[in-house]
């Protein structure tokens, strides 16, 4: 009798961790050229919006379902995405390929200042820095608005007095992206891979918009040439998320006023 419950028992253990891991795959990253694992690779399931990284090995595990998309990422190869399928569920690890990308430096031109000794003449040769300023809105819980200072204030009146047009285009349109926005917040391995990353490709892979949309969404809200140029993904991610809560509060402000 006592067989038969510790028979029971262990079948019953094993089903209930088969069924903790069949919404998982798991599986290993490799250089194409030479079949070396690759470690820190950044793997985030566009679906549900969930992220992890290869360890030294190069193996990872992740939760997702059948069809799920899996994009992988890594500095210097060539980004690809892949379809969990239900072979891939029931029959475990498998390998993916990453191929190597051929870069190539941009020529620098060190420009030397030639002074003169006359203040006057020296200081027009020196480049001008750009300043950037935030701007707060009351009522609005955030921080402000981030500009240039000639348009600052033209561009944050336009923001609340007009329809705000390019914003509900963006918005507007896409609310299954806009529900990825919270999502990518929650998620700290997101969060971690996006602090480290400068290319914005992970970002427009998640919320199905060009780099150029992109950037214009984000100059749009009011943040600077400056601000755009130097920010992490994490960083825009937050200015993109900001906004777009500040932009739902003024449109309920206007409905409320008609």
């Amino acid at each position: 009798m006592k067989n038969y419950i510790f028979l029971f028992t262990f079948l019953l253990v094993a089903a209930f961790c088969t069924a903790q891991d069949a919404d998982k795959v798991i599986g290993v990253v490799i250089n194409s050229a030479d079949d070396t694992p690759l470690e820190s690779v950044n793997i985030v399931n566009l679906n549900q919006v969930i992220g992890t990284s290869t360890n030294s090995k190069g193996e990872f595990k992740i939760s997702a379902k059948a069809n799920d998309t899996l994009h992988f990422s890594y500095l210097g190869f060539k980004s690809i995405k892949v379809r969990v399928t239900n072979d891939w569920l029931k029959f475990g690890s498998s390998k993916i390929e990453l191929t190597e990308l051929a870069l190539a430096l941009e020529e620098v031109v060190v420009n030397q200042l030639k002074l003169t000794g006359y203040l006057e003449v020296d200081v027009m040769q020196v480049p001008e820095v750009n300043k950037n300023y935030r701007y707060s809105i009351s009522g609005l819980p955030s921080t402000g608005y981030e500009a240039g200072k000639p348009t600052a204030v033209t561009k944050i009146l336009g923001s609340i007095f007009n329809p705000a047009d390019f914003l509900y285009r963006m918005f507007g349109k896409k609310p299954n992206e806009l529900r990825k926005l919270k999502k990518m917040k929650q998620d700290d391995e997101i969060r971690n891979l996006l602090a480290s990353r400068f290319d914005r490709e992970m970002l427009t892979v998640l919320l199905q918009v060009d780099r150029v949309d992109l950037d214009e969404i984000v100059s749009q809200c009011n943040y600077s040439k400056g601000f755009i140029q130097t920010a992490n993904d994490l960083q825009i991610l937050d200015a993109i998320s900001e906004c777009y809560e500040e932009y739902k509060l003024l449109s309920r402000g206007r409905s409320k006023r008609l």
